[in-house]
């Protein structure tokens, strides 16, 4: 497990992710032309209040490597 540190709403927070899960995160964030704290801020704006910021970015990456298989 690896923790990447970003802020939120002005507030520094940290998450930690599977290394594979970092790895796709950053593939996936230059794939959209946006920072990984982006994607990390869009996230978390959109994620219901019981769900935790790793699960939620977790099922984000997920969902983006369906659709991306789901497109070809």
């Amino acid at each position: 497990m690896k923790k990447i540190s970003v802020s939120l709403s002005g507030h520094q927070t940290s998450i930690t992710l599977e290394p594979e899960f970092i790895e796709a995160l950053q593939a996936l964030a230059a794939r959209h032309g946006k920072a990984v704290a982006t994607i990390i801020n869009e996230i978390d704006a959109t994620r219901t209040p019981d769900t935790n910021l790793s699960s939620a970015v977790r099922v984000w990456v997920l969902q983006q490597i369906i659709l991306r298989n789901s497109n070809n």
